[in-house]
């Protein structure tokens, strides 16, 4: 199955490879095309074996428009009244599977199970995110955006372990002391915007006791993230202006647009996973393409081996 692309991301694709012996991936309502694609290429490349979780009828239908059928996989029935995320999420509990990925299901039906406490899914201490890179024209590398499907108004506790949970990952991919930006409507702190006055409070956190291993700045406007010509008009004095590895946006709202804004209007390719999580989460939207569910599934293997 012909893929493409940025080649930025071979090295996520070649960790997962290097990983051991291919992960059986628990696609939580796999009716959906492009996850199936992205499955099924991700059982190309050597590291996935699919184990599609939903009704019959729908996958086997779309298995054989795609010319899928006659490929290995298992297949596990469920109920339409039945939970696909939670019987995926029992199967990797038993032994049965690996990794979680995301299918044809609504993002509040997928994440109940994940955060429910029965479920054990959540390390101690820690907050499960979610992680969003993308690689756009215009843009030099990859650039991770989180919180963009979790955190509705995160606070300044959470918005630190988004920024922990950021650099776990751009260390995983090999950027050890990533540049991470604190996103705002302004780059001055201002009383009437909450988030600037928390985004200079995190940055000073971060300078007293590192949070991680980052260039952490904050508040940041997203041309001043993007553009060093921007920074040289507006006279911001930021070393890391155009050369950004992640942003730290203060609402999902904000995240969300950003992600479907390059996804839609520049062709942006990327993946999402879930990160905090005791098992390895992909995460791809319905409309995503298939590359975004091969990568997503590639990266939610590399950054928990």
């Amino acid at each position: 199955m012909n893929l493409s692309y940025p080649e930025e991301f071979q090295r996520i694709v070649d960790k997962a490879k290097s990983s051991g012996k291919p992960k059986r991936v628990a696609v939580a309502g796999a009716d959906n095309e492009n996850i199936l694609k992205g499955v099924f290429a991700a059982q190309e490349a050597g590291f996935a074996e699919p184990v599609l979780i939903g009704s019959f009828r729908k996958v086997k239908a779309i298995l054989d428009d795609l010319g899928l059928a006659d490929r290995p996989y298992d297949f596990q029935p469920v109920h339409a009244d039945m939970s696909p995320v939670q019987f995926a999420i029992e199967m990797i509990q038993a032994g049965s599977a690996d990794v979680l990925m995301r299918g044809n299901t609504q993002t509040r039906d997928f994440l109940l199970p994940v955060l429910n406490k029965s479920n054990h899914l959540v390390k101690e201490n820690q907050l499960i995110t979610h992680v969003n890179v993308m690689k756009f024209p215009g843009y030099p590398k990859p650039l991770a955006i989180s919180d963009c499907t979790l955190l509705v108004e995160p606070s300044l506790e959470q918005r630190e372990d988004v920024v922990r949970n950021m650099a776990r990952v751009l260390h995983r991919f090999g950027i050890p002391n990533p540049n991470i930006a604190l996103l705002a409507l302004v780059e001055k702190p201002s009383f009437h915007m909450r988030n600037t006055v928390e985004a200079q409070t995190i940055v000073l956190h971060h300078q007293e006791e590192p949070l991680a291993q980052c260039n952490l700045v904050g508040p940041i406007t997203y041309d001043l993230i993007i553009s060093k010509e921007a920074a040289r008009l507006k006279h911001f004095d930021c070393e890391y202006c155009g050369e950004f590895d992640g942003i730290v946006v203060p609402t999902l709202l904000a995240g969300n647009l950003i992600c479907k804004f390059l996804d839609t209007h520049l062709n942006a390719t990327g993946f999402g996973i879930l990160v905090g999580a005791n098992i390895p989460i992909a995460i791809s939207g319905r409309s995503e393409s298939p590359e975004h569910a091969f990568l997503s599934l590639a990266a939610s293997i590399a950054v928990f081996e």
